[in-house]
């Protein structure tokens, strides 16, 4: 049953196309996604030869391509590698264009999945004469050395503000298998526990760059703020060779393990992205959350965020790639509605780069924060970003964590390339603990994969703990320069 969603996807692409194509000469007029559809099957007909050098291409195109692709990427960890389909549609409108993303995806093995749908609202004005003439997220959806691949030098045309994006969204998704250990920097292998659960997040947010005043222009500010809710259930995982969650924890060592109530979750904050040049890439993130159930107050609880990341570029005009906040999770039609195309060029392009997070949750002397919703650090987090690699994933869980990393990766072949990471960090249960002292180490090493829009693809080998080493494959969701999904914790 799993494969079938991929199936039906594959074969209502075909049975659609077909259809259209066999009709075009009938119809004089045919609607927007007819058209659409009849164009992505001439673009897959001609992409998907029957011979060995055209599997690349055919593959790439039957990933990326528009209004239907096919969706993959992995899941959170220890829940597999999930295949389905998507679709993705776009309208201009006046002053605004309008986006949407639906897709699903089912685990190939051990039952997980996610659905979801994602509308993007960007407003597009019409610019003011003598306004000042710039490009919008340099380097956004392009592959470093692509020859698609963006400059981030100043354009006299055309006009291009960063202008205000809205997303709606609803997802729902179910894991089978997660790591609890127990709570804090001090935890142990003995701990070790399972748990499912089942995660639906039905909200809207919004990003609005200032750039008014000159003076503002220059740090690329913009405002963000956030409201949804979050429905979650918790249940245990039987039939593992670990013991299931309620055998070892009660809700006092795993706070809301009995009950999880229904979440209001508000966020405010900025993001800074200043102009510095050709090399060097700054993003600086701070915002406040309040997550709030109505039902239960001893529920609630609030949270901040730090995250500082930056970048360096080794090359003039090879910038890393960014997530383009104007496209969707299944999107890459970043400037001609178009993908970026898949190149095996041989330029060289590389990056080193440095992040430090840092977030604190804020309780009353009454109320917690659930263990479901609390950041972890060790292998991979719920939300696929890696960190402490050697350790396994969801290793070190608390309200409060604190995380100083180092990167760097260069191309070698084509879209390949190398990655090095190299960081520390450690959780606390009490504001008062964190701090740079009982940090926990790692390092990684690996391959990388970054062609077009294709999603990312990293292969990781990870060591220096004391726990061992940690062999780590990510699939990014999101196709290369996408969006991100709305968080899970």
């Amino acid at each position: 049953m799993r494969w079938c969603v991929v199936v039906l996807c594959l074969a209502a692409v075909s049975a659609i196309a077909q259809e259209t194509t066999q009709n075009q000469n009938k119809d004089k007029k045919e609607n927007a996604l007819r058209g659409e559809l009849r164009r992505e099957s001439e673009r897959v007909s001609d992409s998907c030869k029957f011979s060995f050098k055209a599997i690349p291409m055919c593959g790439y195109t039957l990933f990326t391509d528009h209004p239907l692709h096919i969706a993959a990427g992995s899941m959170p960890p220890q829940n597999g590698f999930g295949l389905g389909g998507a679709f993705v549609w776009t309208k201009n409108v006046t002053n605004w264009r309008l986006s949407w993303d639906v897709d699903a995806i089912t685990a190939t093995s051990g039952g997980a999945w996610r659905a979801g749908g994602y509308m993007k609202m960007v407003h597009t004005p019409h610019p003011k004469e003598g306004s000042p003439i710039e490009v919008d997220e340099p380097g956004a959806g392009s592959t470093p050395g692509s020859s698609d691949a963006p400059s981030n030098k100043k354009e006299t045309a055309p006009f291009h503000h960063p202008y205000a994006v809205f997303n709606l969204y609803a997802q729902s998704i179910s894991l089978n298998k997660l790591n609890y250990f127990g709570a804090g920097n001090d935890s142990s292998l003995a701990g070790a526990s399972l748990f499912g659960m089942t995660q639906t997040i039905v909200g809207v947010n919004a990003i609005k760059p200032v750039y008014e005043l000159p003076a503002i222009r220059k740090i690329n500010l913009a405002l963000l703020g956030e409201i949804s809710g979050r429905f979650v259930n918790i249940r245990g995982d039987h039939g593992q060779s670990l013991p299931s969650i309620e055998t070892l924890y009660t809700n006092t060592t795993a706070p809301g393990l009995t009950s999880q109530p229904a979440f209001v979750q508000m966020s405010q904050g900025i993001r800074i992205k200043p102009a510095t040049g050709d090399y060097l890439n700054l993003n600086y993130v701070g915002k406040f959350e309040e997550f709030f159930a109505p039902s239960n107050s001893t529920n609630s609880f609030l949270r901040w965020t730090i995250d500082l990341d930056h970048t360096i570029n080794l090359y003039k005009f090879q910038s890393a790639p960014v997530a383009s906040d104007r496209l969707g999770p299944d999107s890459c039609d970043h400037v001609n509605e178009r993908c970026p195309k898949y190149a095996t060029t041989r330029n060289r392009n590389g990056f080193v780069g440095a992040r430090f997070l840092l977030s604190e949750s804020i309780t009353s002397a009454t109320s917690f924060v659930p263990f479901y919703f609390q950041q972890t650090l060790g292998g991979q987090d719920i939300n696929s970003n890696l960190s402490l690699g050697s350790y396994q994933d969801y290793r070190f869980r608390a309200p409060n964590i604190l995380l100083v990393q180092g990167y760097a990766e260069h191309s070698i072949w084509g879209p390949f390339g190398l990655k090095f990471m190299a960081d520390g960090g450690r959780v606390a249960l009490t504001r008062s603990d964190i701090g740079f002292s009982h940090f926990r180490h790692s390092y990684a090493a690996g391959l990388t994969l970054r062609a077009g829009a294709f999603p990312m693809v990293s292969i990781m080998f990870a060591w220096g703990g004391p726990e061992g080493h940690h062999n780590i494959f990510n699939m990014n969701p999101s196709l290369l320069g996408g969006s991100a999904r709305p968080l899970l914790d």
